[in-house]
């Protein structure tokens, strides 16, 4: 088996500064959200902020392009 899929970088946290430094204002990040026991996709800025909250993964890269933001999914 190959090393390199063996071994798992430590995951780190980025900063909303550094997130807002990489997307600027143009980019809104996307990514799983549990809001009172209810699961969803939520819609951040790029500092972080949550926007809104979509009910599906199409439905939130949709509504992040209809208000012109670049969407991109986050794990």
């Amino acid at each position: 088996m190959n090393k390199q899929f063996e071994d798992h970088a430590p995951q780190r946290m980025i900063s909303a500064e550094t997130l807002l430094a990489l997307g600027g204002p143009n980019l809104a990040y996307i990514g799983r959200v549990v809001i009172e026991g209810t699961e969803g996709y939520g819609i951040h800025g790029a500092d972080g902020t949550v926007l809104a909250v979509a009910e599906s993964r199409d439905l939130a890269f949709a509504a992040a392009r209809q208000h012109n933001l670049l969407p991109v999914s986050v794990h």
